[in-house]
C-alpha cells in the first residue's frame, strides 16, 4: 500500500530519520509512537507529500486516497453551516446534485430526448454513489462528534477551534479514504466522543495510522504499533500493551547482550594491557586493539519512564470532610448545570469527574474552588483544608521572564534547590534545561512547569483541570506515579482513561443536573456503564455512599419495557413514512401515465409541467425510502 524505504530526512544539521523502512499493508490499525520530538508528525506530513525526503523513498499507488487529520486545521473557518462543511467530503455527489438541478431547470424550456438521457444517466451515477444518504451519513457523524441538530446549521466560524476540529474529522471521516492519518484525533473530544470514535474506527474498512498520547484509545483501535526512535522505524506486531510487553523483551536480551560485551571488553583490554608491555607479545596487541576498534558495540538500553520520587509536604493535615457541597444550584442563560446538587469529598478520595462536554466538569471544579461565586446553596471547606487549582489558563500566570527553576524557587520557596531541581528533573527538565525562560518554552513544557508548582504547593487538596492535555505519554506516566504517591485528597478532570484508571479510586459524573458517585475505579465504572445501557432506568444508578430516608416502594419496570416502548415510537415512524411512499408512488404512476399519453404533448407548457413534476416526485420518493431503509435496519438492530 505504502512503501517507506531507507528514509532520511534532515532538519539543519539534525537528521531526524536516518534511513528509515516501513511497509505498511492494506487495513492495518497502526499507531504511531514515539517521545515528542522524534518526528511522528513529520513523518504523516513526508507520507502526505508537504515535506520531502533529503533522500530515500515513499512510493504508493496513484489511485491511492488519503485522508489527512493534522493540528493546523484548527484554524479553518466558513461562514458555511457545519453540515454544508462536512458534505463538502462527498465531491462527486454534490457535483452530480448541482448537475441534475441545472438539468431540471433546462426540462422547463427542452423537452428534447438527449436531455431526459443526460438527467437519466446523472440520476442513476447519484443513486450509485449512495447520494441520497449522504446527508443521512453527515448528521450521524456529526451527532456522534457531539454536535447536536440545531449545531449542524450553525455557522463553522461561530465554533471554538476545538470544535471546529470536530467538523474537519467528521469531513475526513466521510470522505472514507483508503487511508486515514490521524494526528491527536482524540485533542478537543469529550469521553462520549472518543469512545464512538472508536468504534467508528474498529469498523473502518481501510487502513489508519494514529499519533496519540491516549494508550486507552490505542490499546482498543490499532493491531500494530511503529516506534519512532532515534531515526528509525520498530514494527511490533500488536496493540500498545502488546508493545510495551515486547519492547520489555527486547530490552531484557539488549541488556543481557550489552553486559556480555562489556565483560568481553575488559577482559580483552586487560589482556592488551598485558601484552603491551612484553615485546614478543606487542603484535598481538596491536591485532586485539583492532579487533577490538572493528567491534559493532552493543548499546545499552535508555530508560525512558524514569521513577519518581517525590517528597510530599503538608504542613498540616486535613480533617475528614474536605468540601461539602449542599442543595447547590448553577445555571446559565441557555443551560442548567446543577439543580439541588449534593456531595461529599472525604479526606483521602482520589476522584475523577467525568462526562460530557457541555455537562459543567469545569465550572464545578471552579465552584469547588472557590472561583466561582455565582451559584446558589453551599460549599464548606472541611477543618485544616490547604488547597491549590491547576487549570489550563493558568500557564498564562507564568512569569515569562522566570527561568523553570526561579518560577518555582519563588513560589515554593521552602523547598532547597536540591529538592526542586529533583522534582524538575522527574518532569524531563534536567541540566541546564532548569534556567531556560518561560518564554522559550512550548506548551507542552508549561504545562509540565505548572504541573510541577501545582504538586510543590503545601497543599493537602489538589484541584485539577485537564493536567494531562499536552503532556506525552512518559509525561503523563510521571503525573500518574507522583499522584499516586500523593497522600492528600485529589478531584480531577480528564478525558485521559488510562491516566484515571491509575489515579481515581471514586468517579463522580453530572446526571439530571445532580451529582452521581461511584465508588471504584475507572475501569470498574467502564465496566458497570456499559451494562448500566442495558438495564432499565430505575435499576441504574450506583449504590449510594451515605444513607438515604426511607421510600414508599415503586413497582419495577420490566426489563423490555423501555426497548419496547422505543420500539413502539420507530415502528409507528416507519408505517407513517410507508403510508407517505404509497402515496407518492400513486402519485408517480399517474404521472407515468399522464407521460405515456400522446395527447399531453400538443400542449407544451402542460407537458413540461407533468415531466417536472414527474422528476421532483420521483426524487422525493427516492429519499424517503433511504430513510425508510434506514430506520428498518436501525430497528432490526435494536430488535
Amino acid at each position: 500500500m505504502i512503501a517507506i524505504n531507507n528514509l532520511t530526512f534532515e532538519i539543519g544539521a539534525r537528521a531526524l530519520y536516518d534511513e528509515a523502512n516501513w511497509h505498511i499493508k492494506p487495513g492495518e490499525k497502526i499507531g504511531l509512537i514515539g517521545a515528542n520530538g522524534t518526528g511522528k508528525t513529520t513523518l504523516l506530513k513526508l507520507i502526505v507529500g508537504d515535506y520531502t525526503p533529503t533522500s530515500g523513498t515513499i512510493s504508493m499507488a496513484k489511485d491511492l486516497t488519503m485522508g489527512y487529520l493534522n493540528q493546523d486545521l484548527l484554524s479553518y473557518s466558513s461562514d458555511k453551516n457545519i453540515l454544508h462543511v462536512a458534505m463538502e467530503a462527498f465531491e462527486r455527489q454534490n457535483q452530480l446534485h448541482d448537475e441534475i438541478e441545472v438539468l431540471l431547470k433546462k426540462l422547463e424550456t427542452d423537452y428534447s430526448e438527449d436531455l431526459l438521457h443526460k438527467l437519466s444517466d446523472k440520476q442513476h451515477e447519484f443513486e450509485l454513489l449512495d447520494g441520497y444518504n449522504i446527508e443521512y451519513k453527515a448528521h450521524e457523524i456529526l451527532a456522534g462528534l457531539g454536535f447536536s441538530e440545531p449545531d449542524t446549521h450553525r455557522k463553522l466560524s461561530e465554533f471554538s477551534g476545538g470544535w471546529r476540529m470536530r467538523v474537519m474529522l467528521a469531513k475526513i471521516l466521510l470522505q472514507a479514504p483508503d487511508i486515514l492519518l490521524l494526528d491527536e484525533p482524540t485533542n478537543h473530544l469529550d469521553l462520549p466522543s472518543i469512545q464512538w470514535l472508536e468504534e467508528y474506527l474498529k469498523a473502518f474498512e481501510g487502513a489508519i495510522i494514529i499519533v496519540s498520547h491516549d494508550r486507552w484509545f490505542l490499546d482498543r483501535v490499532i493491531n500494530r504499533t511503529v516506534e519512532s526512535r532515534k531515526g528509525k522505524l520498530t514494527v511490533y506486531a500488536g496493540n500498545y500493551t502488546f508493545y510495551l510487553e515486547e519492547k520489555s523483551q527486547r530490552e531484557e536480551i539488549q541488556r543481557g547482550e550489552f553486559k556480555n560485551q562489556q565483560a568481553k571488553i575488559r577482559q580483552e583490554e586487560r589482556l592488551i594491557e598485558r601484552f603491551r608491555a612484553k615485546a614478543s607479545k606487542a603484535k598481538m596487541a596491536q591485532s586485539r586493539i583492532k579487533a577490538l576498534d572493528r567491534l559493532e558495540r552493543v548499546d545499552d538500553v535508555d530508560d525512558d519512564n524514569p521513577e519518581v520520587s517525590f517528597s510530599f509536604r503538608f504542613s498540616r493535615q486535613s480533617g475528614r470532610h474536605v468540601v461539602t457541597l449542599e442543595h447547590v444550584a448553577k445555571s446559565f442563560p441557555t443551560i442548567e448545570i446543577l439543580d439541588d446538587a449534593e456531595a461529599l469529598i472525604e479526606k483521602g478520595d482520589k476522584i475523577a469527574l467525568i462526562g460530557a462536554n457541555g455537562k459543567g466538569k469545569s465550572t464545578l471544579l471552579r465552584i469547588i474552588a472557590g472561583a466561582d461565586k455565582n451559584f446558589t446553596g453551599s460549599v464548606q471547606q472541611g477543618h485544616n483544608v490547604t488547597q491549590t487549582f491547576f487549570a489550563q489558563h493558568q500557564l498564562e500566570a507564568l512569569h515569562l521572564e522566570n527561568t523553570i527553576l526561579g518560577e518555582l524557587q519563588s513560589f515554593a520557596p521552602k523547598h532547597n534547590e536540591t529538592e526542586l531541581r529533583t522534582i524538575l528533573g522527574s518532569f524531563l527538565f534536567t541540566g541546564d534545561d532548569v534556567f531556560k525562560k518561560i518564554k522559550v518554552l512550548s506548551g507542552g513544557e508549561k504545562s509540565r512547569v505548572a504541573l510541577a508548582k501545582a504538586l510543590t504547593a503545601d497543599a493537602n487538596f489538589l484541584i485539577l483541570d485537564e493536567p494531562t492535555n499536552h503532556l506525552d505519554m512518559q509525561s503523563v506516566n510521571i503525573l500518574i506515579q507522583a499522584l499516586q504517591q500523593y497522600e492528600g485528597t485529589i478531584i480531577v478532570v480528564s478525558h485521559d482513561r488510562y491516566f484515571l484508571d491509575n489515579v481515581a479510586n471514586k468517579i463522580w459524573f453530572i446526571e439530571d443536573h445532580k451529582i452521581v458517585t461511584y465508588p471504584g475505579t475507572y475501569q470498574e465504572y467502564d465496566h458497570w456503564y456499559a451494562k448500566r445501557k442495558l438495564q432499565p432506568k430505575a435499576e441504574q444508578a450506583p449504590k449510594p455512599e451515605k444513607k438515604e430516608e426511607k421510600k414508599e416502594p415503586v413497582a419495577a419496570k420490566k426489563p423490555d419495557d423501555e426497548k419496547a416502548k422505543q420500539l413502539k415510537k420507530l415502528n409507528q415512524e416507519l408505517a407513517a413514512m410507508e403510508q407517505q411512499i404509497e402515496a407518492l408512488e400513486k402519485e408517480v404512476k399517474g404521472l407515468e401515465d399522464q407521460l405515456a399519453d400522446d395527447k399531453l404533448y400538443t400542449d407544451a407548457a402542460k407537458a413540461q409541467e407533468v415531466t417536472d413534476t414527474y422528476q421532483l416526485k420521483k426524487l422525493k420518493l427516492k429519499e424517503i425510502q433511504a430513510k425508510w431503509e434506514n430506520l428498518a435496519e436501525h430497528i432490526l438492530e435494536i430488535s
